[in-house]
């Protein structure tokens, strides 16, 4: 059988290749290296990348296979002074109690004895059939006030009667229909809008612009009797609910009287509640109390809820008549 001959000729040279061919060595590991490049880098990226996946599912599977840990029940009432919170139950207090609480507290911390009271409450907006009851916006007269801050409020009127009224109870604008373009062009700006039914057609360019203000008799601001409405909105409170579920409010004074704290407070968890549809559960889920300075206090709803629950619906349902005879008075 022939052998090549450049094989032989190798094998002839081989033990003078550095004389024969001097740098041979060199370009034969440059030749190689040039090779190796050329192939990939990783020849097994696609196996080690099955095996992560691989590895990523079986931890899956684990942590699946892990029962999860429950969480201990809470114990009722604390035996010492020094526990964990987190441990026990958040106590609630009856509304008396709480108050007295917050004054004790004032004094301890050597506080501003005048500093407001506030409230937070947390409603249950879901209704019947996967409903929710949309966010509102209410005025409340307080039986004792607390600030002697007042609002400015425009009485919508054509009669020179009922406008010489308007300025004499302390509104801040009177007129009719040539307020509307001073209003649409934010050249006249007050916190409240109130008006009597016969302004209704006229009024209908600013129900976008005024929104949630525009007069109406579900939120008062609609009706004849313009000395109640103007004390009303001159001197109320008002409130909206945040974040779809919360009302968060100031009620009081500290140094008020508790008893008058303890009425100003019923007040305004009264109107709320006839926010609440007749046909659903509790509206109020939740009720803290707290000061400028203290912590919050949750309040026990046992004493609070029934007796305004009681009688909403028939408050409801005529100020719905009304509001349905005016609307049909404006459409005709």
């Amino acid at each position: 059988m022939a052998v090549p001959v450049g094989r032989c000729l190798w094998r002839v040279l081989a033990p003078r290749r550095g004389w024969a061919f001097p740098g041979l060595d060199q370009r034969l590991v440059a030749a190689a290296a040039l090779v190796s490049a050329a192939q990939p880098a990783r020849p097994y990226a696609a196996e080690a990348k099955t095996a992560k996946k691989g590895s990523q599912k079986a931890k899956k599977e684990e942590t699946k296979k892990k029962q999860v840990t429950k969480r201990r029940p809470l114990m009722s009432k604390p035996v010492d002074d020094v526990y964990l919170t987190w441990y026990y139950e958040r106590p609630s207090y009856d509304l008396e109690e709480a108050v007295g609480m917050l004054k004790k507290f004032q004094e301890l911390d050597f506080t501003y004895p005048k500093q407001h009271v506030y409230i937070n409450v947390f409603l249950d907006m879901t209704r019947q059939k996967k409903k929710k009851v949309d966010p509102f916006a209410s005025t409340v007269l307080l039986p004792y006030r607390f600030t002697d801050e007042t609002n400015k409020v425009l009485v919508f009127t054509e009669d020179e009667q009922e406008a010489e009224i308007a300025r004499e109870n302390g509104a801040a604008v009177v007129g009719g229909v040539e307020l509307i373009k001073w209003i649409l062009e934010d050249e006249i700006q007050v916190d409240f809008y109130v008006a009597v039914p016969a302004m209704m057609p006229k009024l209908i360019p600013l129900r976008s612009k005024l929104r949630r203000k525009y007069p109406s008799t579900k939120r008062n601001s609609l009706g004849h009797d313009i000395p109640k409405m103007l004390q009303l909105f001159r001197e109320g409170l008002e409130y909206t609910v945040e974040d779809e579920r919360v009302i968060k409010t100031r009620i009081a004074r500290l140094d008020m009287p508790t008893e008058q704290i303890v009425a100003n407070l019923k007040t305004v968890i009264s109107d709320i509640c006839t926010f609440k549809p007749s046909t659903d559960g509790p509206f109020v889920q939740k009720l803290v109390i707290r000061s400028s300075t203290s912590e919050g206090l949750l309040l026990n709803l046992d004493g609070l809820l029934p007796q305004v629950e009681k009688v909403e619906e028939g408050e409801k349902s005529a100020e719905d008549d009304e509001e349905n005879r005016v609307q049909e008075s404006v459409s005709t």
